[in-house]
């Protein structure tokens, strides 16, 4: 089966090169900025937006106006006019808001360019982009397929990454034969109806204490430079100390998404069926008491890793619906005894008198319900 895969990488841009890229973002969000006005007034007056092409046509005399923007990659412009279009499609169907102008001070700056007659390719330990020629970067693995794209990146920690989106023939896992419950929790990641229970590992309250006091730091040095009349961005004690709390976020997330990838690929590989529940994460984070617990075990982005990875090795998730008790039956006899309490960790049921763990019981049931609804004509 052909899929688009994405390949990750952190590059190592020469002073000059970091100057380009710059460019490169800074011409990118200026021509989505500049068209998604004109869309915006043209919206206003006539009910009606532009269109891609209509957007693509003009660019060429915006360019003669403007002579810095034949300085840059070409391709990336145009991947900001199609970005500027899918937003308005998507927005028009409801999917998501409004696009909005784009800032130099977000804190993620990135832009995007295609694949054509070769301009992106690997060569050796470096990566050839346009108008950037040949950057250094970590090759943690081979890139296998047929590249689309790549989008250059700057994190807030002042590294630049670039994903590499390729066109690849992925071929389904061997059968295992072996279905799975899970049953998603805070005080333990997740529980399998096997027994077998998957440590939360806590990545954001490990990092807790040193993350707050580093915050402190940037406050105070954020006053000092108010009191000097300094803009922030001209600060460069500021500046230095806000890359650093930002380089210790960056390491939480990719602690976390290693986990996460790691585990879901662990699972796939392992079973044929994984059954899971389809909880409401918005709902939940509303939540103050359990809010940053849930957000700091990504329930959300494990269940989307699950997913595509089945989709790409031909293994199946079933959902059950949120409302099924799965704590509340027993999974030997299926005696269902009013609601029990989340404080309630252990209980005994009255019917069989099996002991249950509470959460093992969960995925158990979890399990059952998967396998029941997806025989179900």
């Amino acid at each position: 089966m052909l899929v688009n895969k994405g390949y990750k990488f952190r590059i190592y841009p020469t002073k000059e090169q970091e100057i380009l890229i710059a460019k490169i973002i800074g011409c990118s969000r200026f021509v989505f900025n500049h068209f998604l006005n004109q869309w915006n007034d043209t919206y206003k007056e006539t009910g009606k937006g532009l269109t891609y092409e209509t957007c693509s046509a003009e660019l060429p005399q915006l360019k003669k106006e403007l002579e810095w923007l034949k300085e840059v990659d070409s391709i990336a412009l145009q991947s900001s006019l199609e970005n500027l279009a899918d937003a308005y499609t998507r927005f028009f169907r409801k999917q998501n808001k409004a696009p909005r102008f784009k800032s130099k001070k977000n804190k993620v700056q990135s832009y995007t360019t295609k694949h054509t007659n070769g301009n992106i390719a690997i060569v050796d330990n470096k990566i050839k982009l346009p108008k950037l020629g040949l950057i250094r970067f970590a090759k943690s693995r081979e890139v296998h397929g047929r590249i689309l794209n790549a989008t250059v990146r700057r994190n807030p920690s002042g590294k630049y990454f670039v994903s590499i989106l390729v066109e690849t023939e992925v071929q389904p896992l061997e059968k295992t034969e072996s279905s799975i419950g899970i049953d998603l929790g805070i005080t333990d990641f997740a529980i399998f109806s096997d027994g077998k229970k998957i440590d939360n590992n806590k990545f954001t309250s490990k990092m807790e204490e040193k993350l707050k006091r580093e915050r402190q730091k940037l406050s105070r040095r954020a006053l000092i430079a108010k009191k000097k009349g300094m803009d922030l961005l001209d600060a460069k004690n500021y500046q230095k100390q806000r890359r650093k709390v930002a380089r210790l976020y960056e390491k939480v997330v990719n602690q976390r998404d290693d986990f996460l990838n790691k585990l879901s690929t662990e699972i796939i590989k392992n079973h044929d069926i994984v059954c899971i529940e389809d909880l409401n994460t918005k709902g939940m984070l509303r939540n103050r008491k359990l809010a940053k617990s849930i957000s700091d075990v990504s329930w959300s982005a494990f269940v989307t890793k699950l997913e595509y990875k089945a989709k790409w090795y031909g293994k199946t998730i079933v959902k059950i619906s949120r409302w099924f008790p799965s704590s509340q039956i027993c999974s030997d006899c299926g005696h269902q005894d009013g609601k029990k309490s989340l404080e309630i960790r252990e209980w005994t049921c009255p019917v069989c008198h099996q002991h249950h763990d509470r959460d093992i019981n969960a995925s158990k049931n979890i399990l059952a319900e998967g396998l029941r609804t997806l025989v179900l004509p």
